[in-house]
């Protein structure tokens, strides 16, 4: 699917109100007939100011779980759902849907930017002998944690590998 612009998305708008058909306006622009659809709907219920949006749109966890309880709990469709929230795609809400139920019902916020990185100690240049103690045993520490969560990691790896063996 292309990614439609503003002007785009507008004159759709206004081609669909003079009566051209659903299928032309979908080859017209490269897109689903569902697309279109959502695109008409979303500009009759808030108007063109729904459009104008000049980056892209975060929103928190108490709207995601209020549109998700909307479509899981109330039995509302998510088509309607999206519209009403103002979703520029009704994608999204499925999106936020399905990783609900893949976390255990749970919504997962993604974190942003680059993971931190661990402290390491640094070795003092007049460090004394119970100093350089502690310091080497911390380090044996955090050492031998990487080590028991490399394992772990490792054999999960192995684990699903061996189920998709099993499945083909």
């Amino acid at each position: 699917m292309s990614k439609l612009s503003y002007e785009d998305r507008i004159n759709l708008y206004n081609d669909r109100k003079n009566g051209v058909s659903i299928g032309n306006l979908s080859a017209k622009y490269q897109i689903r007939d569902c697309m279109v659809k959502y695109i008409v709907s979303l500009i009759d219920k808030h108007g063109y100011d729904i459009l104008r949006t000049n980056k892209n749109v975060s929103h928190t966890k108490y709207e995601k779980q209020k549109a998700i309880d909307r479509v899981l709990i109330n039995g509302e469709s998510a088509w309607s759902v999206a519209i009403d929230m103002g979703l520029l795609s009704y994608g999204l809400l499925q999106n936020w849907i399905k990783k609900y139920k893949e976390n255990g019902y749970n919504i997962v916020e993604r974190k942003r930017g680059r993971p931190a990185m661990p402290k390491v100690t640094k070795k003092k240049e007049n460090e004394t002998d119970k100093e350089k103690i502690k310091r080497l045993e911390e380090e044996n520490l955090y050492l031998k944690a990487e080590l028991e969560y490399s394992k772990k990691l490792r054999a999960v790896v192995q684990a699903r590998k061996n189920q998709q063996q099993k499945k083909k």
